[in-house]
C-alpha cells in the first residue's frame, strides 16, 4: 500500500477530503472536510493553544488547577513530545518568549554540536549529513522546560509531566495530521531498527485513530520527572545517550551532555505601528521577520488591502532581504562577525526598503528548509504569557533512537554550514543556524500577543503574515490563523493557497514571481496565536494542524 498524500487544500473555499484510512485503525475512519465552515476565535481569561488538542487540554487543565501560564506550557510542550513524534519529542530543541506580569524574557534552549565534531569529519561533502549520529547535537527541549520551570514555575515538576506519562503509557489516538505526516516521513526510517521498533508498530504508521503506545518513552518520562530534568544530562539517560553513541562512532559523550546549558538572552525588538514585535537573537533566524518588518513599514504596507496583489508583492521582496542577511550572518553568536541589532538599525532598513521595485519581482537567494516543529502559546489570569516553539528539525529529525527510550533525536547539525568561511561552518561546542522561533507582540509596555507559525524557513514569512492581519489590519486570531498564505521556497518559487484570487496570482506571475502549482498545504505552515484583549484573550487555532485554542 503507497504512503498517503499530505493533506491539500481543495479551491472553490472548501475543505480538503482525506482519502478514507482502515488500515491498522481500530475503526474506519474518513477524516476529510467536505464542506467549508468558519471558526470564531476561542475567548477566555487563561487560554492554551496548540497543535493538537490532548496538548492544548494538558495546559489548559493545570491552569484549571491554578498553576500558571508556564506551567501550563511546559506540560503542553511535555505531551506534544508524546503524541506528535513527526515533529518533536524528547530529543528537541526548545526556544521561549515569556512575560511573567512585568518583562518579557527571553531563552535559548537549543543545543551545542559535540565537543569533537569539527569541519575535517565532513571533508568532501556539500552538506551536512541529515540522518544518523553525524547530524545529532545535544538536545535541549528537557532543559529548557526545567530552566523555565525553576525561574518562573509554580507547580512541581513531576505533576508536568504526569499527562504525557499517561498517553506514552496507556496510549492516545493519532489525529489525522500526525497520521499523514506519520506516513509520508515512514519511507524515510523504515529501514533503521530501533525507530522502527518503537514508531513503526507492525512495521507501519498509524491510521487516524490508531491508538499508539510508547511505553519506553513513558519510563523515560517518568525519570526526568523523578530527577526534574537531570537525568537527560548528568544521570541514567544521559549515559545510555552516550553509550548508544559511543556503540555507533556517534561523537555525543556525557561530557557533552553535562555541560549543555540553556541561555537566558535578551529579545530583539522592532517598533511596528502602535505595537513593538519581539524575536529572539541568533543562532534563530527571528530576525528575518524582523528586518522583514522593517522594510514593509517604511514601504507603507498597512495602507495597503492585506489579500491584494501589492501587499503580496512587498511582502515577498522584504521576506527575501531579510532571508539573504539572515543567510549571510546568523550563526551562534559567538561566531558572528556583525551584531543581530545592526540589521535593524534605521539607516540598514532604509537602505534595503529602497532596493524593493514596487513593480518587479528580485531573484531571490536560496534559503534553507525544514519541517519538524511544534509550537504552543499559553496565557493566565495574571497576565504571564508564554510563546514556546520546540523541533527536531526534520520530521522525526536523525533517525536515531536511543535504545530502550523511545527517544529520537533532533539532526539539527544539518543546520550547520561547510563553508568555512562562513560563520555558521561546523565546529565543536557550537550552536547551528536554528530556523524555530516564537514570536511576541507587546504594546504600550505590556503583554499584547503570543504567536508562532510552524514551518522551518516558512516560519518569519509566518510572522509577517500574522502580524500584519493582526495589527495593520485588526483581524482576529482565528480569522489570521484561517487566511490564505503566500509561501516562499528555498528557491525562490512562491506558492499560494487556494484562497488567494486568480487576479492577483496572474499580476504576480507578470510581475516575474515563479509561481509554484499545486502546493501542498504542510508548505504554508500551522500558526497558534493568543491575544490580549481587554481584561480577557482570544485565540485562534490553524486549521491545517490537529490543533485547537482552549480556554477556562
Amino acid at each position: 500500500m503507497t504512503a498517503a498524500p499530505l493533506l491539500r487544500r481543495k479551491p472553490t473555499g472548501t475543505r480538503a477530503r482525506a482519502p478514507k484510512l482502515a488500515r491498522r485503525a481500530e475503526v474506519e475512519v474518513d477524516v476529510g472536510l467536505p464542506y467549508p465552515s468558519q471558526r470564531m476565535p476561542t475567548l477566555g481569561r487563561q487560554m492554551v493553544a496548540t497543535s493538537q488538542p490532548l496538548a492544548a487540554q494538558a495546559g489548559l487543565a493545570v491552569l484549571a488547577s491554578g498553576g500558571n501560564a508556564i506551567d501550563a506550557a511546559i506540560a503542553a510542550a511535555a505531551v506534544l513530545t508524546v503524541v506528535e513524534p513527526t515533529m518533536n519529542g524528547i530529543g528537541s530543541d526548545a526556544f521561549a518568549l515569556c512575560w511573567d506580569g512585568k518583562r518579557l524574557h527571553g531563552l535559548n534552549g537549543s543545543g551545542r554540536a559535540p565537543a569533537r565534531m569539527s569541519f575535517a569529519r565532513f571533508s568532501g561533502r556539500s552538506t551536512m549529513p541529515a540522518l544518523g549520529w553525524d547530524s545529532v547535537t545535544v538536545p535541549g527541549a528537557v532543559h529548557a522546560w526545567t530552566t523555565l520551570w525553576r525561574k518562573l514555575g509554580s507547580r512541581p515538576f513531576a505533576s508536568l509531566l504526569a499527562p504525557a506519562i499517561a498517553y506514552a503509557r496507556q496510549g492516545f489516538p493519532v489525529a489525522p495530521v500526525t497520521a499523514a505526516l506519520w506516513r509520508e516521513q515512514e519511507p524515510r526510517y523504515r529501514g533503521l531498527r530501533e525507530f522502527a521498533r518503537v514508531f513503526l508498530p507492525g512495521g507501519h504508521a498509524p491510521a487516524p485513530g490508531a491508538l499508539f503506545r510508547n511505553p519506553d518513552l513513558a519510563s523515560t518520562l517518568e525519570e526526568l520527572a523523578a530527577t526534574e530534568g537531570r537525568s537527560l544530562y548528568v544521570g541514567k539517560l544521559a549515559l545510555r545517550m552516550a553509550a548508544a553513541a559511543a556503540a555507533e562512532d556517534g561523537l555525543m559523550t556525557e561530557d557533552d551532555l553535562g555541560q549543555h546549558r540553556s541561555t537566558w538572552v535578551e529579545p530583539l525588538s522592532l517598533p511596528f505601528g502602535r505595537v513593538v514585535v519581539h524575536e529572539l537573537p541568533p543562532n534563530g533566524q527571528g530576525l528575518a521577520s524582523l528586518v522583514a518588518l522593517g522594510i514593509l513599514d517604511r514601504l507603507g504596507i498597512a495602507r495597503l488591502p492585506v489579500d491584494g496583489v501589492e501587499a503580496i508583492h512587498l511582502q515577498l521582496e522584504a521576506m527575501k532581504l531579510a532571508f539573504a542577511a539572515c543567510r549571510r550572518h546568523v550563526a551562534d553568536p559567538e561566531d558572528m562577525s556583525l551584531d543581530a541589532a545592526a540589521l535593524l538599525e534605521p539607516a540598514y532598513l532604509d537602505a534595503a526598503a529602497r532596493q524593493v521595485s514596487r513593480t518587479t519581482a528580485s531573484p531571490g537567494q536560496r534559503v534553507r528548509g525544514e519541517h519538524g516543529t511544534v509550537y504552543l502559546a499559553a496565557a493566565d489570569a495574571a497576565g504571564r504569557m508564554v510563546s514556546f516553539i520546540q523541533s527536531n528539525y526534520l520530521g522525526f529529525g536523525s533517525g536515531v533512537v536511543v535504545p530502550g527510550t523511545g527517544i529520537a533525536l533532533q539532526n539539527r547539525a544539518l543546520g550547520f554550514s561547510l563553508d568555512p568561511r562562513h560563520p555558521n561552518c561546523v565546529a565543536g561546542r557550537k550552536r547551528p543556524y536554528h530556523t524555530i522561533m516564537p514570536g511576541f507582540v507587546t504594546r504600550a509596555g505590556k503583554a499584547s500577543a503570543a504567536l508562532g507559525v510552524m514551518g522551518g524557513h516558512m516560519q518569519p514569512q509566518g510572522h509577517v503574515q500574522m502580524i500584519l492581519r493582526l495589527i495593520a489590519h485588526r483581524q482576529n486570531p482565528q480569522a489570521s490563523c484561517d487566511a490564505p498564505r503566500w509561501y516562499l521556497s528555498e528557491t525562490s518559487e512562491v506558492g499560494l493557497e487556494p484562497g488567494v484570487a486568480r487576479g492577483v496570482r496572474d499580476e504576480l506571475a507578470s510581475r516575474g514571481h515563479m509561481l509554484l502549482r499545486d502546493a501542498p498545504t504542510v508548505l504554508f505552515g500551522g500558526a497558534q496565536v493568543v491575544q490580549r484583549v481587554g481584561e480577557v484573550y482570544w485565540g485562534g487555532s490553524d486549521p491545517r494542524k490537529d490543533g485547537q485554542a482552549v480556554a477556562i
